[in-house]
């Protein structure tokens, strides 16, 4: 497996990262998707991708760097998938593991995420991974979701 940050522009984030990413977050268009990017890499946001062996993406991760009064300094891991056909090939456990290099080279205290609270699969495999169940998350939906 091949792990590779994506830097803006690189035309992989578009055919091979964004079909992935699709698997966890339906609503990105390719549109949304690069309006996404722009305004997100000003905000810190990467992305990077896993690769197999014949070269197909099969894993997809958005991240940033962030500075803040609770951690000091963390990295907050915004997306993580799997493609469904490669789940439990250590494809996670390869993309965690690659950010949690980033982290320890940029300083940072702690790798945070967020898991909506129906993925239990996924808080299955975060708590493998030695992830800890650490606060809850409040959100308050400001206007209804486009389309």
């Amino acid at each position: 497996m091949k792990i590779v940050d994506l830097e803006p522009g690189d035309p992989r984030l578009d055919s091979d990262l964004l079909p992935v990413l699709r698997e966890l977050r339906p609503h990105l268009t390719p549109q949304l998707f690069h309006e996404v990017q722009e305004r997100g890499h000003a905000q810190g946001l990467r992305f990077t991708a896993a690769y197999a062996d014949d070269d197909t993406c099969v894993g997809a991760a958005g991240w940033r760097i962030v500075d803040n009064t609770s951690t000091i300094r963390k990295l907050y891991v915004d997306d993580l998938v799997t493609a469904d056909d490669a789940r439990s090939t250590g494809v996670g456990h390869a993309l965690l593991s690659h950010l949690e290099e980033h982290a320890r080279e940029a300083d940072c205290r702690e790798l945070d995420l967020d898991s909506a609270t129906h993925r239990t699969g996924a808080h299955r495999f975060y708590l493998r991974e030695r992830l800890d169940i650490v606060a809850f998350h409040f959100s308050k939906m400001l206007r209804p979701e486009d389309g």
